[in-house]
């Protein structure tokens, strides 16, 4: 008899939910942006996906306990910048509170002036598009400006709570 799998139901505890949630294997992205003295800011977030191809919309939700979330609500542009399987320690640092971040990253800004990290698989500048409520993160839309990627690297993933691999058979 196989073992009973736990049931979530709207307002029982969370961790169920999360663990859940954790199901789904993610990218793992850096979001960036520029604080009010035009420092590099950014976190880690593995909420991320397309929107639209035309306009060209992209999403990432930013969890409202971070204390970089105030530059992103001011700010006019941003960057997402998808990790490569090489780039689980700057996964790791953008998810540390209260370092300097950007000590150890090699990045460059475009033309809005956000740090795009160097060396990552993919990149995408963005211009704020939109801002919307979403419970305990905010979620926000980009209009993407420009990209950069590199088509011979894998991925870095995030599957039920630990960074990841692909794996052909």
């Amino acid at each position: 008899m196989p073992t009973p799998t736990p049931d979530h139901r709207s307002g029982s505890d969370s961790r169920t939910l999360r663990d859940a949630l954790g199901c789904f294997g993610t990218g793992v992205t850096v979001v960036t942006t520029l604080d009010r003295d035009d420092a590099p800011v950014g976190l880690t977030a593995n909420s991320f996906t397309s929107v639209s191809l035309d306009p060209e919309l992209l999403l990432v939700c930013l969890n409202k306990k971070s204390a970089t979330l105030p530059w992103f609500e001011r700010a006019e542009a941003f960057a997402v910048n998808v990790l490569h399987i090489g780039q689980q320690e700057t996964a790791q640092r953008f998810a540390t509170p209260d370092i300097d971040r950007f000590r150890d990253t090699d990045w460059e800004a475009w033309s809005t002036g956000v740090p795009m990290l160097c060396d990552s698989l993919a990149n995408f500048e963005c211009a704020k598009f939109a801002e919307y409520d979403g419970g305990d993160h905010l979620i926000l839309l980009g209009r993407v400006i420009r990209v950069r990627f590199d088509s011979d690297r894998d991925p870095l993933l995030y599957f039920r709570g630990g960074y990841r691999a692909l794996h052909f058979d």
